[in-house]
């Protein structure tokens, strides 16, 4: 999701290592701009009574100049985690909502940019729903994808506990990526690596089998398709590819699609929609590459 320039929930439960993660994927970028103040990473735990200039910072009057300025909030930050998501009002969530789609926010009618990294890892607790306001799909429709979190197997568990009180290695000792190398990285990954039409074809033919099946009230968007490009390159390149294959669209369809779906009462599992109906176009992309 990094490098495909998208936004990431995730649906974990409370101690499962989320701010852990954001925080060393923060971590790991050097920022080589120094001069634009951007933290690497900032925490935001959501609650009812934050405000929206909470988030994207307020203006405030300087009684030495006699002048306003603008004193920007906790989403200026390279990586941001946005904790517990639901747990806050509508209008924050908009707030939120501009700065992920647009990379900016606006206060008092001003607009003012985010840096081209600025990415977001949210969560949100499945098992809590005590206060909390759903995310509406137009907000969902931001996130590129919404991966639910399980518990880690017995041997990590283990590794967690023996590794607990140990030393640890500070970050300027870690091998580190520069903010540039990052940008960089996104903008040759879309030059280099192939999509081919079939593929195209492909994701517009499964966008359409998911509208069309009964079970759905609200299918995909055309925009949901737009960002699944750049995920799907960046995946190719990860397993040593310079063009997307069916494989790829075959393992990012369900964690890129399931959370944007509405389904009537009694679907259980939206997955279970994206799988079925990526079959018949997944086959014919195979074919088509095989010729």
């Amino acid at each position: 999701a990094l490098f495909g320039d998208g936004h990431v929930l995730l649906e974990d439960y409370p101690g499962s290592g989320k701010t852990t993660l954001a925080n060393s994927l923060g971590r790991a970028i050097v920022d080589d701009q120094p001069q634009d103040h951007i933290p690497e990473f900032r925490r935001l735990q959501f609650t009812p009574d934050l405000l929206p200039g909470d988030v994207t910072g307020t203006t405030v009057f300087d009684p030495n100049t006699n002048r306003f300025f603008f004193r920007p909030g906790p989403i200026f930050a390279h990586i941001v985690l946005a904790d517990e998501i639901n747990r806050t009002s509508p209008n924050v969530q908009s707030a939120l909502l501009e700065a992920m789609a647009e990379k900016q926010v606006t206060v008092d009618n001003v607009s003012h940019a985010l840096d081209d990294l600025f990415f977001v890892i949210a969560t949100q607790n499945p098992l809590d729903s005590v206060g909390t306001y759903p995310l509406p799909l137009a907000q969902l429709d931001r996130f590129l994808f919404k991966i639910r979190m399980d518990h880690v197997d017995r041997e990590s568990e283990l590794e967690v506990l023996a590794s607990w009180g140990k030393p640890r290695q500070r970050p300027e000792h870690l091998e580190r990526v520069t903010r540039n190398q990052l940008v960089q990285a996104r903008a040759l990954i879309r030059e280099q690596v192939v999509v081919s039409p079939k593929v195209h074809e492909c994701l517009v033919d499964i966008a359409r089998v998911i509208r069309q099946d009964r079970r759905v009230t609200q299918g995909v968007s055309t925009r949901s398709l737009v960002l699944a490009i750049p995920a799907l390159q960046t995946l190719a390149l990860l397993r040593g590819r310079d063009f997307v294959a069916p494989e790829d669209i075959e393992h990012l369809a369900v964690p890129i699609f399931r959370h944007r779906l509405a389904v009537i009462p009694g679907v259980d599992d939206p997955g279970k929609v994206v799988s079925e109906a990526m079959r018949g176009p997944l086959d014919t992309l195979a074919r088509a590459t095989l010729r």
